[in-house]
């Protein structure tokens, strides 16, 4: 059965508090982590330190609560900076394995939409860091954002890597706004590789994306789960609700409520 979390990008301006008891009263399945407050780079996230650690993973087993991600900001693909996002994702696995969260996400380049970047060196970063992550029993899974964003690329960018230690993060919303692919079509080209997914809804407005909560904008998402639950997807449905970035957007407390009531009702419709 596939799980609900969202992602602390949507509540930038909440301490770990009211994170949590969200999490707990929503009744979601896992909280995935991208930045807490004003710090975004997690290992130096006080709460998961090693005088807080312990304190903070017991408070999440009794409300069984999980984390489910780690998501890193570091770009593997862009030819002036591999060294910083190398050296980002090693401190992230290090946390990863102390807290024992499965997947850390990466990503191609910075941007959502395509832009110049080396594929080359990127593949290369990404098996030496999945034999670094493999290692402690992390798994590094790269976002379908940027030209990865293109299913087909993807399928290329992961043959031959490690599925112990490489997968997808499938970002519905990508494939579909910047390449117009349909889920079908992209389950069909990285499905085996799929291991978690981000969701969130858009609409093009003057040609600019404009996002919307769940089912106000046209992105498949409903199509999206009918093909995870055929193909038995247990993992979790994860929204990224991109508050950080878009202080326009709706506050969290509204957004994350109707996350949740949306996708059960979608799920019982399957």
């Amino acid at each position: 059965m596939m799980k609900l979390a969202f992602s602390t990008l949507g509540c930038p301006n909440w301490q770990w508090r009211e994170i949590f008891a969200a999490a707990k009263d929503l009744g979601v399945d896992g909280i995935e982590i991208r930045g807490i407050e004003k710090e975004m780079y997690a290992p130096r996230v006080r709460i998961f330190d090693e005088a807080n650690r312990e304190a903070t993973l017991e408070q999440l087993s009794q409300a069984g609560i999980a984390l489910t991600q780690l998501t890193s900001g570091a770009t593997l693909g862009m030819p002036d900076s591999p060294a910083a996002g190398r050296q980002e994702i090693l401190d992230y696995v290090d946390m990863a394995q102390a807290l024992s969260v499965p997947y850390i996400r990466v990503m191609i380049s910075p941007q959502p939409g395509p832009e110049p970047v080396d594929l080359e060196q990127g593949k290369k970063l990404y098996q030496e860091l999945c034999e670094y992550a493999k290692a402690r029993g992390v798994c590094l899974l790269a976002e379908t954002n940027g030209v990865l964003a293109d299913s087909q690329v993807m399928a290329e960018f992961m043959e031959g890597t490690d599925p112990e230690a490489a997968g997808v993060l499938w970002d519905i919303h990508h494939p579909y706004r910047f390449f117009n692919e349909s889920p079908e079509f992209t389950f069909q080209n990285i499905g085996p590789y799929v291991k978690n997914t981000h969701v969130k809804d858009s609409v093009l407005k003057d040609g600019k994306i404009a996002y919307r909560m769940m089912g106000y904008g046209d992105v498949p998402v409903f199509d999206a789960l009918k093909i995870l639950k055929t193909a038995s997807y247990s993992g979790f449905i994860t929204l990224e609700w991109v508050k950080r970035w878009n202080k326009e957007l709706q506050e969290p407390g509204i957004v994350f409520y109707h996350y949740v009531s949306y996708m059960n009702y979608l799920m019982e419709q399957i």
